[in-house]
């Protein structure tokens, strides 16, 4: 097992640590689209939690933008970073790795979110709150939806 296998998990937990529920949702996008991961995936799988990690992510764009959003690194903040960047990275894995990519995954996003706060908060002083989330939002959604893409396959390949 070499880094280079789990590198889609570590770069969904990067995802993870700007924005906790995109990770989720862009899996959730992708096995809408008849995509599939190559770890194993159950919970996205459902609809319900398929359809509600969409939701999710959709709120949590709304929501970061107001005035009461919460720091990304506050407790419930981070307890969503390892759950979202967990599923995903693991869904990321290769087969029977689905543990390693979980970890790599949070072991990313957690300390990210620390940096990732860090140069929000400078934006935010130059720019404001909306414009820079609007600009986090489009990077970090690109970049959740361009790995999920790169790192799944279409259903029967």
């Amino acid at each position: 097992m070499t880094l280079r296998n789990l590198l889609p998990s570590i770069l969904i937990g990067a995802v993870a640590s700007a924005r906790s529920m995109t990770p989720m949702a862009t899996i959730a996008a992708a096995r809408l689209a008849h995509r599939e991961t190559s770890g194993e995936l159950f919970l996205l799988d459902r609809p319900t939690f398929k359809y509600g990690a969409l939701a999710m992510g959709v709120g949590e764009l709304l929501g970061d933008k107001m005035k009461s959003a919460p720091d990304r690194t506050v407790f419930l903040g981070l307890l969503a970073r390892v759950m979202s960047a967990g599923i995903a990275g693991a869904a990321l894995a290769p087969e029977g790795r689905e543990r390693d990519g979980a970890v790599a995954a949070v072991a990313t996003a957690v300390p990210l979110a620390y940096l990732t706060l860090a140069g929000r908060k400078q934006a935010m002083a130059r720019i404001g709150q909306t414009r820079s989330g609007l600009i986090e939002d489009a990077l970090v959604v690109s970049a959740g939806a361009l790995i999920v893409a790169l790192a799944t396959s279409r259903g029967g390949d």
